[in-house]
Formats: structure tokens, sequence, C-alpha cells
């Protein structure tokens, strides 16, 4: 399985995993035509996209979704909830012979893979994450959640790749410019998920069979990469986990997990 990073960040996320000739991506919060010219950057071919997974509807994860839907033949993967959310908010339909139904606990064969959805704290309609496991390997991305509970503990344990949130410094986030609404938003829980917040999570599922693991949804106003960094690397110190960025502008490819 190989995993890229196409874009992460606050103005806008797209996930891809790709294995045998296939491509799933999770969320489409940038364009089309940036979706496959950042494959192409990384050596990935853009018709190998068969799926699109979303995540929840905010608007850095389904700004594609519209034009995906009309100019591509790609199955969209979502919960009903976030469906008609999206719908909705974009003024669109996506059809029934395209749609994919997920449902958080219930694992969706896809092609060979297997997903299994998770449920999230965040401020969403039916937000989740997804857990994809193929030819032996298991893969997580994990972004947009307020605090790390039990139950997305439990869904990231014996991972390969894990691809997970560290949005904010709290810090940063408190003595910043933003409103004290937005703010209140970010902290609480369902908002996102904060360095210390993401290094605690991280201590609960890191094992000798974690291999890589990625920051991601990074806040360009609210957070440093080496301040995340620095929260990861205490916790994956004296494993074997390579550690990982993701950005908003320059996508980041990963060596095949294997």
């Amino acid at each position: 399985m190989h995993y890229a990073a196409l874009a992460s960040g606050s103005k806008g996320n797209c996930h891809a995993l790709s294995g045998g000739g296939r491509t799933l991506l999770i969320d489409a919060g940038i364009s089309l035509l940036q979706i496959r010219r950042r494959l192409e950057v990384l050596g990935l071919e853009p018709g190998s996209v068969r799926a699109l997974a979303l995540t929840h509807e905010h608007s850095d994860h389904i700004g594609a979704v519209g034009v995906i839907v009309r100019r591509t033949d790609w199955a969209i993967l979502a919960t009903a909830a976030t469906r008609s959310a999206v719908q909705r908010i974009q003024g669109i339909e996506i059809p029934a012979a395209r749609w994919i139904e997920v449902e958080a606990g219930r694992p969706t064969d896809w092609e060979g893979w297997r997903l299994l959805p998770f449920a999230l704290p965040h401020d969403a309609e039916d937000p989740v994450a997804y857990r994809v496991e193929a030819g032996g390997i298991a893969a997580a991305v994990v972004t947009d959640l307020g605090h790390p509970t039990a139950l997305v503990a439990d869904h990231l344990q014996d991972l390969d790749l894990l691809v997970l949130e560290a949005n904010h410094d709290v810090d940063m986030l408190r003595e910043g410019s933003y409103p004290p609404q937005l703010k209140a938003r970010i902290l609480s829980r369902v908002g996102h998920l904060s360095n210390a917040a993401m290094a605690e999570l991280l201590g609960r599922v890191t094992s000798p069979r974690l291999k890589q693991v990625v920051l991601a949804h990074l806040s360009e106003s609210n957070n440093d990469p080496g301040l995340a960094r620095f929260a990861a690397e205490e916790i994956l110190r004296g494993t074997p986990a390579a550690l990982h960025v993701a950005h908003q502008r320059e996508p980041l490819a990963l060596p095949p997990v294997a």
C-alpha cells in the first residue's frame, strides 16, 4: 500500500491510498485539477482513482465533490447523513448508482480492500475516520476530532501506517488573532486535536508494528511543524516508526508500506 498526502491543512484536505492499480481518495478539499496535478507530481496515475471516501461535510474536505460528480465516474463512499449534508451544501445530487453507503462500525469491502469507518467527536453531521486494510497492511487516516476517545484508540491498534491530526498548539491558538468563538470551537471536545492531545493518543496506539506516522491538518496560523514534530518524537523515541508532516501546499508521498 502506498500513501500520499495531496493536501493537508485548514484550506483543503485530500489523502490517497494506492495499491494493485487502484487509488482511493479520502476527502477532496482541493480542486479536481489540483488532485490530478499532485498525483502526477508524485508519480501516481490519476486514472487509477476509483473512489472517493468522505469523512464529513466541512468545506475543506468536500470542495471538489460537485466537479467530481460531474466529471468523473468515481464511486463516492459516505454515510447517509454526510451524503445528505454534502448535497445540501453544494446543491448537487450524488447519484444512487455511484454512492456506496458506509456506516460507522460496519466494515465495507471495496475492490478487495476492507474499509472500516469509525465515529469521531467533531461538530459535523456524522463524522468518521477510515481504517483501511489491504494485502496484510493496515492504515488509518484520522483528522478532525476534538478529543481522543477510547473508541478511536481501539480502531488505531496494530497499524502499519497512521495519519493523525495535530491541528494546533494550545498556547499559539489562545494567544492568536482568531475570534473568541472560533477559538472556543477549535478547543472544544468536538473541535480539533491539539499537539498535546495528538501525543496522548499516539502514546496509546504506538506498537512495534507501526512503521509510518504522518501528522496532518496542521493549522498555518495556530501551529508550527516543529512543535508538532517535537510532541510526536517524544512518544515515538525508541520505536521503529518514521515521522512525517503533511503540508497544505506541497504533496507528500511515502515509500510503500510493506
